[in-house]
């Protein structure tokens, strides 16, 4: 119903019979209640503003998403509602206004919200109503589009990755080869002579193998590889590479605490890859520690449906503006590092159908988790909720055994 309609209801309202304006009235809360059921349906949030900024309404989505309750924010201005919206800033009263924001509570997430001022139907454009606030919920189109580009970056990477390993691994097989041929050469020359060019020759051959395993690297971080799985433990691919680890653990001072689960199923894995992972997360972790030593905590946990590994390390930890490329090609927090570990430690988990998670804080240290899956998931009955009836024995299939 428009608004001037009411207008000139309001005006003649004398001359109006009072069964017209009892059915007029009914009309008028008819149609409220018909638009507020349509808007409570959207996924999408719904606020009404007047033109000061105070909420005369909003939707239970738009309470879902900024985690408020409407009863008590009904009157309030929206900057006293939501924490870090500028009203002043923000409001435009000639056009509409579209920002993403991020929200930290009462979960983490990514919107993106639409503020329209709604005027009157009257000649004279200064008439504000008010504003509406339209808001969505962006989190998982902002991730896939992310992952998306982390997925062009990484097939760019691939085709640079092959010709990497024709234009330099042949070269390099082939001083390996001569600088061995010279070797044998240099054995048969007089001691002084063997002495002072075994030096060099030793450099020349270090470095050789330097650059061959930065190329390996670079080949695994980039390379899709497919799994060899075997049933194994998770726990005994971790004691295999801290023994791995030993000699360097001790020498730097390092003590590894060991909380692990009492039982830890058998996991459908690769061996060699998800050792690997724990060496770079290990190696990771006593490096971040200081000169004196340290500890490092490791422990599992087993659920009907995955296994988790956490190591924490007490260390310099990671500073927040450097925690959202930790995964990027070529960064690292070290200056002798490649920037490949963790790289290589995500593609081998997510590989063997898993995830990881790091959190970290500054001087405090680095918690890493990976979960892997468990390929012998347990049946789970769920609680009837609907109170539906139970399905006719005579009619239904082979009942499940249990």
């Amino acid at each position: 119903m428009k608004s001037g309609f009411l207008d000139k209801l309001i005006t003649r309202l004398d001359q109006v019979e009072p069964e017209d304006v009892q059915r007029l009235i009914m009309r008028l809360v008819r149609e409220k209640g018909f638009l507020e059921s349509v808007f409570e349906a959207l996924q999408e949030g719904v606020m009404i503003l007047d033109p000061e900024g105070q909420i005369t309404y909003l939707n239970k989505a738009c309470s879902r998403i900024f985690g408020i309750d409407p009863a008590t924010s009904i009157g309030q201005t929206l900057a006293a509602t939501v924490r870090g919206f500028d009203w002043d800033k923000l409001v435009d009263r000639d056009r509409i206004v579209s920002r993403d924001m991020e929200i930290l509570y009462p979960e983490q997430r990514h919107l993106n919200f639409y503020l329209s001022p709604i005027r009157g139907e009257v000649e004279d454009d200064d008439h504000m109503l008010g504003y509406v606030l339209l808001v969505r919920d962006i989190t998982v189109s902002r991730k896939q589009a992310e992952e998306n580009v982390e997925s062009e970056k990484l097939n760019a990477l691939t085709l640079l990755a092959a010709g990497v390993a024709h234009e330099i691994g042949n070269p390099l097989n082939a001083l390996d080869i001569h600088l061995q041929l010279l070797n044998r050469k240099l054995n048969k020359l007089p001691g002084d002579q063997q002495q002072e060019l075994s030096h060099h020759l030793e450099t020349a051959q270090g470095e050789i193998r330097r650059l061959d395993t930065i190329l390996k690297q670079f080949l695994q971080a980039i390379r899709p590889t497919q799994p060899e799985r075997e049933s194994l433990q998770i726990h005994d691919l971790l004691r295999d590479t801290l023994n791995l680890l030993a000699a360097e653990l001790e020498q730097r001072h390092v003590k590894v605490s060991l909380d692990l689960a009492s039982v830890a199923p058998l996991l459908q894995l690769d061996g060699g890859q998800i050792k690997q992972a724990l060496y770079n997360l290990l190696k990771n972790a006593f490096q971040s520690l200081p000169a004196s030593g340290g500890q490092i905590d490791i422990l599992s946990r087993v659920t009907d449906y995955e296994v988790t590994l956490t190591i924490s390390d007490h260390g310099s930890g990671i500073p927040p503006e450097v925690m959202g490329s930790i995964f990027e090609p070529y960064h690292s927090t070290k200056k002798s590092g490649s920037g490949l570990g963790l790289l290589i430690v995500r593609r081998i988990v997510r590989e063997h159908g898993g995830e990881i998670e790091i959190e970290s804080k500054a001087g405090e240290g680095t918690t890493v988790t990976i979960s892997l899956p468990r390929q012998d998931h347990n049946v789970r009955l769920l609680e009837n909720q609907h109170n539906t009836s139970v399905i006719d024995v005579e009619t239904s299939p082979t009942p499940l055994q249990s």
